[in-house]
């Protein structure tokens, strides 16, 4: 049995949390562990590169000061008397201090910098978590592995693609697993052919979670958090909310592509190549059923969840050139390419094609530039994308009308249904969102139970 664990933020956001996590994976087997940095840690790296790219010194030393005092404490609670744990330490300082420095001086944040600032909070977070795991399981050994040497990606900075075949590899050559053996590692982080630091986008601890998983052929992949698994909807809009006991893969994976922030909306694919199952739990109450993902579920709900993705905006392209012209849609969907922007919902006309982004999107200059040469642009804000997540949605012969009926209020911007038997999506004005969202559960989810 091959189990690879991953623990977030709040799993390492203090020594109990830490130790929590660490009896977590001794009662659970685990042979690989992927952490995220502590909790905070990557938005306090993010405010020190963009400061030290303007020149701020002294607000980059005052961040630089509690992060250090922070981790400090944190090691010298877990592990007061290692010399290596504290040496290793210093020396991911030294290199933040660096690194602050060449940008202070060079005025300028490039992709590759920023990329290598940001791994420093998993890397930080991993060697005193392996101290933890240390005192936790003497008997064990407990190997630090530094993931840039066994994950490999393109040299796509800030979003790094991964080279799988070449990680199965690496991971083959560089790790062997056996039952006396954990080895801990980072989450979000990679290198190029290069040995440029890279990193996978936010969010990516999951992702390398799963990418380990499938490079060894891992019996399950765990996936801990401080929530007990994967509900109905977000708990903190609609209280009735439910933890799911079982998803299907493809369930999941359009539940984490539209908003579920329990799961990085890559994590599924790995595990599906390999049919490895999912669990998703809570550190904090770690004999909680929580939520399994697999192939095959028994039950299969019209509606299993319904998710929300805020900050959304419209993009609509109108162009005269569309009527019976080919090659338009191409030309668009070859920016969104170029610029790696995902489609999420598209809807076309005979002039016009609009497709909801992320408002973060409309903040590349050149994406929008770039799309402004193909037509007319016309760009909305202030919208949230709501989504039905459940099995053959677009047989269901009375889902439209029972959706329409109990948002009678809301004025609905957009809509996609067919593309996928998995989801229904509608874009509404993100103030008439949650009270959408509570009608809806009560309608779909709470009346069927």
């Amino acid at each position: 049995m091959l189990v690879v664990s991953k623990f977030g933020g709040t799993s390492m956001g203090d020594a109990a949390a830490m130790k929590k996590s660490a009896e977590v994976c001794l009662e659970h087997h685990s042979s690989v562990v992927v952490v995220s940095a502590t909790s905070g840690t990557t938005d306090r790296l993010i405010e020190i590169a963009k400061a030290a790219s303007k020149g701020e010194l002294e607000l980059c030393d005052t961040i630089i000061f509690n992060l250090k005092e922070r981790h400090t404490s944190l090691l010298k609670q877990v592990a007061p008397m290692s010399e290596e744990a504290a040496s290793l330490l210093q020396q991911n300082f030294t290199e933040l201090d660096l690194l602050v420095q060449n940008l202070t001086l060079l005025k300028e944040l490039t992709p590759r910098a920023y990329d290598h600032m940001l791994s420093l909070g998993e890397r930080i977070s991993s060697l005193i978590f392996r101290e933890v795991l240390r005192k936790e399981a003497p008997h064990k050994e407990i190997v630090l592995l530094d993931a840039r040497s066994v994950l490999k990606t393109d040299s796509h900075f800030g979003q790094a693609a991964p080279l799988i075949d070449l990680m199965a590899s690496e991971c083959k050559n560089k790790m062997t697993i056996t039952e006396n053996k954990i080895y801990v590692t980072q989450g979000f982080i990679g290198s190029d052919i290069q040995g440029n630091t890279t990193i996978l986008g936010r969010g990516g601890s999951d992702y390398s979670a799963a990418l380990f998983a499938e490079a060894l052929d891992a019996t399950c992949l765990e996936i801990w958090t401080d929530v007990p698994g994967i509900a109905t909807t977000d708990p903190r809009i609609c209280k009735e909310a439910k933890i799911i006991p079982e998803l299907a893969y493809q369930e999941a994976g359009e539940m984490a592509q539209y908003g579920a922030k329990i799961l990085h909306p890559a994590t599924i694919s790995p595990a599906v190549r390999k049919s490895i199952p999912v669990f998703v739990g809570s550190t904090f109450a770690k004999d909680e059923p929580g939520t399994w993902i697999r192939r095959t579920v028994e039950f299969r709900p019209p509606v299993r969840a319904i998710t929300k993705r805020s900050a959304q905006g419209l993009v609509t392209v109108t162009t005269p050139n569309m009527y019976n012209a080919s090659g338009f849609m191409g030309s668009i969907f070859d920016i969104f390419a170029k610029h790696r922007v995902s489609v999420d919902c598209v809807t076309t006309s005979e002039i016009s094609v609009a497709i909801t982004v992320d408002h973060a999107t409309l903040e590349n200059i050149k994406f929008i530039e770039d799309l402004k040469k193909v037509g007319n642009l016309e760009i909305e804000k202030g919208f949230s994308l709501i989504s039905l997540i459940g099995n053959e949605l677009y047989r269901r012969s009375n889902l439209a009308k029972t959706i329409f009926g109990t948002m009678d209020e809301a004025k609905i911007r957009m809509m996609s249904l067919g593309a996928s038997p998995y989801n229904f999506n509608f874009l509404v004005k993100e103030d008439e969102a949650n009270i959408c969202i509570q009608k809806l559960h009560q309608t779909l989810i709470e009346a069927i139970r």
